[in-house]
């Protein structure tokens, strides 16, 4: 049970095993209460032990596991010593703690990760060694579109679980886009009485011909927003909301006709737009619209304690600005010199907004476009180079790539593949992938907070779907943005598969649909649904 992902700084091996019984105790001091309370939690409910709560340190000697603090250690760093003393976990901050009492579970083995005992007599064993463990980056990240295709409450807090497994510790959370608006607003109702549903889908990609003839929708109320993120804190999971603008924002302006360019087109006509792709309609850039999102916002900064808040600023077309009016007459006012400028003067309003209110704003690299904003950060998407100019301009850059990291990528050449949608993104392709640049220089690199897996649900639509796009490729992804790994050719990713052995039988336990090695199985298909493969291997850019 040492075949641990993400690898781990250092293992070292001891002799014998420390074994949990009905007498084990598991004591957590100040300040790691919480996690205790977590640990406790999940393996009284996979082993059936009492693992009563210890005093003292001492009452976990021998058989029981302890969690205390050593500040000597980094605020996410670990080390895990099981031995004669028992298992003792200590971490930087309550974070590490959290991050070894996962690593524990994993050494426990994967019948630790179901949610009651299997009511036959077995031995609960944690091998005697030495684990030491830090991760590279502090933003590791995985991006869920719930716009697209709803997800449950229920399946985000299940997201949040894996996350957590994987020691991810970001949850970019993409609430709004022009398929739909998933987040309560209670000063602006009309955004999920409206803009939360769509009277049909496409099925596939926008090409297909195929139409699923159902409404679908769905929203999370305020207090769902709160019980989302303090589930997510629970685990040291920060949680960063998504609220697009100027572009992707059809379903705000479906509920809220005057957002739109009036003046150019009809767009109390509009409703949810029920295809995919990249939408024409998008915000106005009036004192109208900066008032509406302004509270928006302000209701955003209520739920996410967040440093940063998402933005969007990507896909936004020009051309309703190039025939209205009124953002021609906005341009003059401002003496812009063109639309993208325009751009950039709309996303640096919100980021001078959430300035002024302690936030940092983070948005796609097309913010770059027309001058950034100086206190915004970028998420790159459209390969490296967004990221490699903002890092030079010395602002702080998540990578993301769509070549490397986009989980809607299919998996395999294979005909069996599912709506296969962009390149071939294969385990071993994920594995190789490096976050920062060989471009930039060391100090350019610092500015790489970390790196972010995304996944778009467009022809993803249940959980089920979202488990097999995602699954095994985020543990690989995990290992990328956690352990440190040589250069992406010099990875023993032969290594990892053999670990990835032990990793699926913890998958299977916690339920995850994933795809296996040998490829889908019969009901992971979808066959004559259409999707849209690119050939060849992916730009590096």
């Amino acid at each position: 049970m040492t075949e641990l992902i993400p690898a781990p700084r250092s293992i070292v091996s001891g002799s014998g095993e420390v074994r949990l019984t009905a007498h084990s105790q598991l004591y957590a001091d100040t300040g790691t209460q919480g996690v205790g309370h977590w640990l406790r939690t999940v393996l009284r409910q996979a082993t059936g032990l009492p693992l009563r709560e210890g005093r003292e340190p001492d009452d976990a000697g021998g058989d029981g596991i302890r969690l205390q603090r050593d500040p000597e250690l980094g605020p996410e760093e670990y080390r895990l010593v099981s031995d004669g003393n028992g298992v003792l976990i200590e971490g930087g901050s309550p974070a590490g703690v959290f991050w070894g009492a996962q690593t524990l579970r994993q050494l426990l083995g994967p019948d630790a990760y179901r949610r009651a005992p299997l009511g036959r007599d077995r031995a609960w064993a944690v091998p005697c060694l030495t684990v030491r463990d830090a991760p590279r980056f502090r933003w590791r990240g995985l991006m869920l579109d719930v716009a697209r295709h709803f997800m449950r409450k229920d399946d985000v807090l299940r997201c949040l679980d894996l996350m957590a497994a994987h020691k991810l510790n970001v949850f970019h959370f993409h609430l709004t886009d022009d398929q739909g608006w998933r987040i309560q607003i209670e000063r602006h109702p009309r955004l999920t009485e409206i803009g939360s549903w769509r009277a049909r889908t496409k099925t596939g990609h926008r090409a297909s011909p195929l139409w699923e003839e159902k409404p679908h929708g769905g929203y999370y109320t305020q207090d769902d927003i709160r019980e989302i993120v303090a589930y997510a804190a629970e685990r040291h999971i920060t949680v960063v909301p998504e609220i697009d603008v100027p572009g992707h924002s059809q379903a705000a302006i479906a509920a809220y006709p005057e957002l739109g360019n009036t003046d150019v087109i009809d767009t109390t006509a509009l409703s949810v737009w029920d295809t995919w792709g990249i939408n024409p309609n998008v915000l106005a850039p009036t004192d109208n619209t900066l008032r509406f999102y302004e509270g928006v916002f302000e209701e955003v900064l209520e739920l996410f304690p967040s440093e940063f808040v998402h933005v969007g600023g990507d896909e936004c077309p020009k051309d309703q600005w190039r025939r209205s009016e009124t953002a021609q007459a906005r341009i003059r006012e401002l003496g812009l010199a063109d639309e993208d400028e325009l751009q950039s003067w709309f996303i640096g309003h919100f980021d001078a907004w959430l300035s002024a209110r302690g936030r940092r704003l983070i948005g796609w690299d097309e913010i770059l476009q027309g001058g950034l904003a100086k206190g915004a950060a970028v998420s790159s998407w459209r390969g490296y180079a967004g990221g490699i100019a903002a890092a030079r301009a010395g602002h702080d850059v998540v990578m993301c790539p769509e070549q490397q990291v986009y989980l809607d990528h299919r998996q395999d050449p294979g005909p069996d593949e599912p709506v296969p949608i962009g390149w071939v993104r294969t385990l071993e392709d994920v594995y190789r992938f490096e976050p920062v640049p060989p471009e930039l220089t060391p100090e350019e690199a610092r500015h790489v907070l970390g790196t972010q897996a995304n996944v778009w649900t467009e022809v993803m639509e249940d959980p089920t779907r979202v488990d097999y796009q995602t699954f095994p490729r985020l543990a690989a992804f995990a290992e990328v943005a956690w352990s440190a790994l040589p250069a992406p050719a010099e990875r023993d990713f032969a290594g990892f598969e053999r670990r990835m052995t032990a990793h699926y039988p913890r998958l299977d336990a916690l339920g995850v649909a994933y795809r296996p090695p040998a490829g889908p199985l019969p009901w992971q298909r979808r066959p004559g649904v259409l999707g849209r493969p690119i050939d060849g291997p992916p730009p590096h850019r």
